[in-house]
């Protein structure tokens, strides 16, 4: 069954960005059980702070799974990326996902690779060899932890490597291990798909999470994207997996995250 799932930042660096709660993560969390949100998604600093009493306490209190933890701070915080010329960045890169991908897994969370896959800069090949090979090691990393490694592809403006669900299927078949699957984000899917519906029938069961947001970053029912569309496609490649709002708070936080339940369930749940 396709569950519902709302973002939450903690991370300070990133204010401004696609996250629908700020912050107070246990009122964040009382609000979206309030609302009727199967899980939450948290994009935090560290690992350290996934791997908390607070965090454990603030998702038993209200029935709430964690559907998956972003990796990004690495890159808005400390500015490693996966493919960076330097390999001493590589490598705290890496580590640094390693210990996000350790502390989701305890929650049986995925972690996500988006902003950390950079962009190539100096030469394509060599830098995108650098890709596949921290997936590699990253991807067979979340196996052995009972959870698959998600890659994100991101529209042109974030990243010159990954623009489509194509083109992660493609990043895939080149990989040995079989533990890294794609996040079908409908913003980044609404600028680079001619198709999003048939673009999610394509990845099929290589789509493992879902960014539930309308075309213009705001929440899901907002935009012009064609959600009949996308919910009709998920259905019928049998995705059972989180639709988790990553969309900007607009009007407010609480509107947003209302908006998108609504939306949910008429596309879901009718």
């Amino acid at each position: 069954m396709i569950r519902s799932a709302v973002t939450i930042s903690l991370l300070p660096e990133a204010r401004g960005g696609p996250f629908v709660f700020w912050d107070q993560l246990p009122a964040a969390c009382d609000k979206a059980r309030e609302l009727g949100f199967d899980a939450v998604e948290i994009f935090a600093p560290d690992a350290d702070t996934i791997d908390s009493p607070e965090v454990a306490q603030a998702l038993d209190d209200n029935g709430l799974a964690l559907a998956a933890v972003g990796t990004g701070a690495g890159w808005v915080k400390h500015k490693l990326t996966l493919t960076s010329p330097d390999a001493t960045i590589r490598r705290k890169a890496i580590d640094f996902v390693k210990s996000i991908v350790e502390a989701g897994a305890a929650f049986k969370a995925p972690a996500i690779i988006g902003s950390m896959q950079g962009r190539w800069v100096e030469d394509r090949d060599i830098e995108t060899h650098y890709l596949k090979e921290a997936l590699e090691e990253l991807g067979e990393f979340a196996g052995a932890l009972g959870q698959p490694l998600i890659f994100e592809p991101l529209n042109r403006y974030e990243t010159n490597f990954v623009n489509t669900v194509g083109g992660g299927l493609y990043l895939l078949s080149q990989l040995s291990t079989k533990h890294v699957r794609l996040l079908a984000d409908l913003f980044h899917m609404n600028i680079e798909e001619s198709d999003i519906a048939q673009a999610i029938k394509r990845g099929s069961s290589a789509i493992g999470h879902v960014h539930y947001v309308d075309s213009n970053r705001r929440p899901a029912g907002n935009g012009h994207i064609d959600l009949a569309a996308v919910a009709k496609a998920l259905k019928a490649i049998g995705y059972d997996g989180f639709l988790s709002a990553e969309a900007l708070p607009l009007p407010s936080s609480d509107e947003a995250a209302a908006q998108t339940i609504k939306s949910f369930r008429k596309h879901f749940r009718d």
